[in-house]
């Protein structure tokens, strides 16, 4: 019997919508991208900033779209398409009601993440940590805004037990809307930090918009804080003021409720001792930064809240591994030696730049390797970015980077404060540095990557995986070659 995500009646229902042609029974899943659907899924055709879905409903039938949700004014135009369809007056608000009806059905405990920086990996720790006690649904890649928040929860099976959905904002009074649909029994600030800068006069304004969270929690539901993080007092008022009166914390700070007592990195991942309610766990990460173990505290005490298996939460983290772009450790092989590749390409702000850059520091070079950091610019950091890219200077200086490749305008300004200084090199673009960077490097070296996504760094790190072999495959190549295979 097929698995049905929503059962047609049901879908229809909760559309508002008209239903054209002779509808399947039930659907399996939902899509907005003709690209990825799959057999016997909804396509809504959402109109966005670049593309009309209804251009694409041809491409949809053809990927075996179970049916189409389209406009109502769109109809006309539509005359061609053979496909069972549900009309609608607007696709997305149609999505938005099926977002909310999949809340009001779901007995689900769930947890809502936001901050500056860690929403993507906190919530991909908490999908497979909660994933040892119960079915989890969560929040696809960064699907964190107006559009990808109401189709998470239109994902979410009714069979669920813990649900995960990513928040994220640009500016003020975009989280709001979001969260009180969300309606989450957790809320996640991960840290404040000086990101989308362009936008807000100070921290203390990115606190406030970020605090649009707690507006949804559930009655009884709790908000978690980090107490390392100089906004606590700011986000705990605001908190009590939305009507959470529960706040617990995580930190390496003294008296947070989930506490880091120990981190140490190593070349395959770290090992961390953490205390969550009177419990120390000891765990193993895959990961060897510090700013991944603080990410894991949160998950922890969020696993805490929901009434999961903490322990076996925590287990499980020994197999999870940060997404592409986001510390991925890449091991190449060169002519005199291994390399390893950290991709760090997703997204930069001056935290997660500094974080990286730390990751760097505790990674181990091989005999004769270099730490060498490529940075790209940081957006959205308006009329203060120059003076936060010069600000870098300090913590490469003080992470003993050996050298340093650069590209993009905002990134003149960390070129001048280095004034030659390890070895800098800087670059109008990222072609260009991708074009010049793999002539730069040996065996042994560690080299890290990272700028804003839109900066396109994650060509950079493409090309190098082309331009050296896999280590892996490299040694067992030439262990062949050793032993006459």
């Amino acid at each position: 019997m097929t698995a049905w995500l929503w059962e047609t009646d049901a879908l229809v229902a909760a559309l508002g919508g008209r239903p054209i042609g002779s509808l399947p029974a039930g659907i399996t899943g939902i899509s907005i991208d003709s690209r990825s659907l799959s057999e016997g899924e909804a396509f809504f055709a959402i109109k966005g900033d670049r593309f009309d879905g209804h251009n694409f409903l041809t491409a949809a039938s053809a990927a075996g779209a179970g049916l189409m949700v389209v406009a109502e004014r769109k109809l006309p135009a539509l005359g061609r398409v053979q496909a069972p369809m549900i009309v609608v007056e607007d696709v997305l608000q149609a999505l938005v009601r099926l977002g909310d009806a999949s809340r009001a059905r779901s007995k689900a405990q769930i947890v809502a993440v936001t901050g500056s920086v860690g929403k993507t990996t906190t919530k991909e720790a908490l999908r497979h940590a909660l994933a040892a006690s119960g079915p989890v649904h969560a929040s696809a890649a960064s699907f964190n805004n107006h559009w990808g928040v109401p189709l998470s929860l239109a994902r979410m099976p009714a069979e669920t037990r813990y649900g995960v959905f990513e928040i994220g904002m640009n500016h003020p009074d975009e989280i709001r809307p979001l969260v009180k649909r969300v309606r989450p029994h957790v809320a996640i600030v991960t840290l404040i930090a000086p990101a989308h800068l362009g936008h807000f006069a100070s921290l203390d304004a990115i606190a406030v918009a970020k605090a649009e969270i707690f507006e949804g929690v559930v009655p009884g539901g709790t908000a978690l804080l980090n107490a390392d993080d100089p906004q606590l007092p700011r986000l705990t008022a605001l908190a009590q003021a939305a009507g959470v009166t529960n706040v617990r914390t995580f930190g390496e700070s003294q008296g947070a409720d989930v506490r880091l007592t120990a981190f140490l990195p190593d070349a395959e991942g770290s090992e961390a001792i953490v205390e969550v309610g009177g419990r120390v766990l000891e765990l193993r990460l895959a990961a060897a930064g510090r700013h991944i173990a603080q990410n894991v505290l949160a998950v922890l005490g969020a696993a805490d809240l929901v009434g999961a298996d903490v322990e076996a939460g925590a287990a499980a983290l020994s197999t999870w591994r940060a997404g592409k772009g986001r510390g991925a450790r890449l091991r190449l092989a060169a002519p005199d030696g291994e390399i390893v590749l950290i991709d760090e390409s997703y997204n930069a702000n001056p935290a997660s730049m500094r974080a990286a850059i730390a990751l760097l520091a505790a990674t181990e070079p091989g005999e004769g390797g270099r730490r060498i950091a490529v940075l790209g610019d940081m957006l959205e950091l308006g009329d203060r970015s120059a003076a936060l890219h010069a600000e870098l200077a300090g913590a490469l200086r003080e992470a003993g980077i050996d050298r340093v490749h650069l590209a993009g305008e905002e990134m003149k300004a960390l070129d001048t404060a280095l004034a030659g200084e390890l070895g800098c090199t800087w670059h109008a673009s990222t072609d260009e540095l991708g074009a010049s960077l793999a002539s730069h490097m040996r065996g042994g070296d560690a080299v890290m990557i990272k700028a804003s996504n839109s900066i396109g760094f994650a060509r950079v790190v493409e090309r190098l995986a082309e331009s050296f072999a896999p280590a892996t495959a490299a040694t067992d190549a030439a262990s062949s070659m050793r032993q006459g295979v």
